[in-house]
């Protein structure tokens, strides 16, 4: 708010207070990268067959002969089938007889069965997955796409609840009770008996996992002044979420055991107990409780943490007026609904953060599945991530939110799209184009994060931003079906993402602006829908209940 920032302007831009306040809400970020995209290692699928149990006594021929050959769907050549083998008995009374496979024997006329003795896993990359583990392919492959989808299901309910708590409450304690929660959980996880275990397990760690990064988000957001803002908002938090992106695929290296990596990457969790003392509470949330003491009390220790002298009364009698006003309502997810104005861009954004979800979690769970290494992909997937969130601090900082929007998300549907055009010789170049898709879907996604905190007001900012996130989740359930469609064809997956994600690209250009305008304090001082180029700040003279008059009388005349 204006008002907010010109009272705290005397604590400077960048003093200790705000170099504290932003490397550690930074650092609070770190472990989403591990949890987030751990499942990329922990299920992922090992090349493997139907088991031929030693005591058959087979012979070596018959042995190498047990698995019938199949056309792989997509590139037609003709590959050990994964899911059947050739009638044990049958294959045993052959071998017990002296027979020839192909030579006495023509194995197009011996039957088949299912695996019935379970499967043989290769173990050269994987020590364990959980698809090895709990034998998670053929008739159980569904299992697979599902467990990435119960965690994105945690991460719609954290996106659900953890907005209006944090609203309710206070940023500062959703933070650190959420960052226990993921961290615990994670941990459990890695003691799973059973598949559904490990699923109820990973569906509360994706509960946590977004609740601390959204309050984390819009902590440092409201604490922090309008140039640090920007960067915080942008480039901080994401890069260093890539940062734990980027050390993922380095502990899967290492620990290859699944719950070796599970209890390697929940440790770190605990690391953070003693930020408690060092990260407080949010002054803007604190002032639209009416806690204008307490808020006080903040700043002066930040201007004691920069040794500035502060005003003897930092904030006026028009801003305590204003507060008590906003306390005296109750804000709620309904609140994003209510009015016309407000609703239209609750929707547009939800519809854009839904397909930017789709886009940034199916292209990051389809590293396993490129050609090469799948750690090096994956490593590859996440320092993508480094110059695209320092792209989009700069797009911030200098241009247009609406037209960056746009600009990545449409450039981004262009090249998923073009990987469909790319023949299946040239794997590097079609890999290349996945890449400067992720790249520049990485980069609509933490320019929306930031556009989103800037649209909305304080009274309802965490709960908004929380609801776009779990309108997201929707795309984050349905991004590993997407996977999924490979089965089918290769191509598929490409062409309704690039789609879908140019389209919402132009969905975005409906936005409102708001490049240099201060942060909304209420709903009455949210910028108008569909957006236009003329920028209108509010005043503290502005009142909801013009907006409300305003909206029912067009709503007469439409």
């Amino acid at each position: 708010m204006t008002d907010y920032d010109a009272a705290t302007a005397f604590l400077g831009g960048w003093g200790r207070f705000q170099k504290e306040v932003f490397f550690l809400l930074c650092l609070s970020v770190v472990p989403n990268g591990f949890s987030g995209l751990s499942i990329v290692f922990v299920a992922d699928t090992p090349p493997h067959m139907c088991l031929i149990p030693a005591h058959a006594n087979l012979t070596a021929a018959w042995r190498n002969s047990s698995i019938p050959l199949e056309e792989e769907r997509n590139s037609g050549a003709l590959v050990r089938s994964k899911c059947s083998r050739y009638k044990l008995e049958d294959v045993k009374r052959f071998s017990d007889g002296g027979l020839l496979p192909g030579v006495d024997v023509d194995l197009t006329n011996v039957s088949t069965e299912s695996c019935l003795d379970g499967w043989e896993y290769d173990r050269s990359v994987y020590v364990s997955t959980i698809i090895s583990e709990w034998d998670l392919v053929c008739d159980n492959r569904w299992k697979n796409p599902l467990t990435s989808s119960l965690f994105f299901c945690g991460v719609l309910t954290g996106s659900f609840i953890s907005g209006q708590l944090s609203d309710r409450y206070g940023r500062k304690i959703v933070l650190f009770v959420t960052i226990a929660v993921q961290t615990l959980f994670t941990l459990f996880q890695a003691f799973s008996p059973s598949w559904t275990v490990f699923c109820a397990m990973f569906f509360v760690v994706g509960l946590g996992q977004i609740s601390n990064y959204v309050a984390a988000f819009v902590l440092g957001t409201e604490i922090l002044g309008p140039g640090v803002r920007t960067v915080f908002s942008t480039a901080g938090v994401s890069l260093f979420f890539g940062a734990g992106y980027m050390l993922l695929p380095v502990f899967a290296y290492f620990l290859r055991d699944w719950r070796k990596l599970l209890l390697g990457i929940s440790l770190p969790g605990f690391l953070y107990v003693p930020l408690w003392w060092y990260i407080p509470e949010s002054p803007r949330w604190l002032l639209s409780q009416g806690r204008v003491e307490e808020a006080e009390a903040i700043l002066r220790d930040a201007a004691k943490r920069n040794k500035i002298q502060p005003p003897p009364v930092i904030f006026g009698p028009l801003q305590k007026e204003l507060q008590c006003e906003m306390r005296k309502k109750v804000h709620n997810i309904c609140d994003l609904l209510r009015s016309r104005n407000i609703r239209w861009i609750s929707l547009t954004l939800w519809l854009v953060w839904n397909t930017v979800s789709i886009a940034y979690f199916a292209l990051s769970l389809n590293t396993a599945n490129l050609h090469g290494d799948a750690y090096f992909n994956s490593f590859l997937s996440a320092v993508v991530e480094m110059p695209a969130y320092t792209l989009s601090w700069a797009m911030f900082r200098w241009c247009s939110r609406r037209l960056s929007l746009f600009s990545t998300l449409f450039m981004g549907g262009l090249f998923i799209l073009f990987i469909k055009l790319i023949p299946a010789d040239l794997i590097y170049l079609a890999i290349t184009l996945e890449m400067m898709g992720k790249f520049a879907v990485t980069t609509a996604f933490a320019i929306v994060y930031a556009y989103t905190a800037e649209l909305y007001p304080t009274v309802v900012r965490n709960t908004a931003v929380g609801a776009c996130s779990m309108a997201s989740r929707i795309g984050s359930i349905i991004a590993p079906y997407f996977i999924y469609l490979r089965s089918y064809s290769i191509s598929l997956p490409y062409i309704l993402m690039g789609s879908i994600t140019a389209l919402s690209g132009l969905l975005s250009l409906l936005l409102p602006e708001s490049y240099g305008m201060p942060l909304p304090d209420t709903i009455a001082h949210m910028q108008h829908f569909p957006g236009c180029c003329q920028k209108t700040p509010y005043t503290l003279t502005h009142s909801e209940e013009k907006e409300n008059a305003a909206d029912k009388k067009s709503s007469v005349v439409l």
